[in-house]
């Protein structure tokens, strides 16, 4: 009998993006039905969702860079690395609006799922981090990078379905590592320095997956470009 039980530990990140096409809960699916009702949905439909989700991902990211700012020591900012020693600024991506809109849809999905992988191991620092974070705003941006993370591996998973939608292409990932290693510092300005870059970064990828999405979300409504 305990080999017929279902497996449904890992399906609410990949509903999150279906379930408002069935009014069935993911608790009666298996992975595998969950999965197959991702699939039938309309690339259209994935793609608002993905939208709503990555707005939502770069709306935190920014709330926290802002929250962080508040209590940020000025020298701090002169002493932070330029953005192009971001662990993503290799990867070449269109530099606004306009570009985008001519890169073609699967290699602008491949963008997005390569930006949002290579924050899968930063966010496991600042999440760390944050717990003995130095600033009078800790718990609130503590609590902000656990929604962050939420958000981004149910992103990252409505991003898989996506990818398998629309061919070979897209479902290429650009390896991105992060070497910045998992201590931000032992004192309290190096730590609040280093932090705040990683947020930095994180603030300015998430813009792009986020404008990339709503690119790729245009494209999908047929909306003329100059509507999106």
């Amino acid at each position: 009998m305990q080999g017929r039980q279902h497996r449904t530990a890992n399906c609410g990140p990949v509903a999150a993006f279906c379930n408002s096409a069935s009014s069935v809960t993911c608790s009666r699916f298996t992975v595998l039905c969950v999965v197959t009702m991702c699939r039938a949905v309309p690339i259209s439909d994935l793609l608002e969702r993905a939208s709503q989700h990555s707005d939502k991902l770069h709306s935190l990211s920014t709330m926290l860079t802002q929250e962080l700012d508040s209590h940020f020591p000025p020298f701090g900012r002169v002493s932070m690395p330029r953005p192009s020693m971001c662990h993503t600024s290799a990867l070449q991506t269109p530099i606004d609006k306009e570009r985008a809109l001519q890169v073609p849809e699967s290699d602008l999905l491949s963008l997005a799922r390569s930006l949002l992988q290579a924050w899968s191991d930063p966010l496991v620092i600042l999440s760390s981090s944050a717990n003995s974070l130095p600033h009078p705003a800790q718990s609130s941006i503590s609590n902000k990078i656990q929604e962050i993370q939420e958000y981004s591996k149910n992103l990252k998973d409505g991003l898989d379905i996506l990818s398998s939608k629309m061919g070979p292409a897209a479902q290429t990932i650009t390896s991105l590592p992060y070497r910045g290693g998992t201590d931000l510092g032992q004192d309290r300005i190096t730590k609040l320095i280093n932090f705040n870059f990683l947020l930095s970064c994180l603030r300015r990828d998430s813009h792009k997956i986020d404008s990339f999405l709503k690119v790729l979300r245009c494209r999908a409504a047929k909306m003329q470009p100059e509507m999106c």
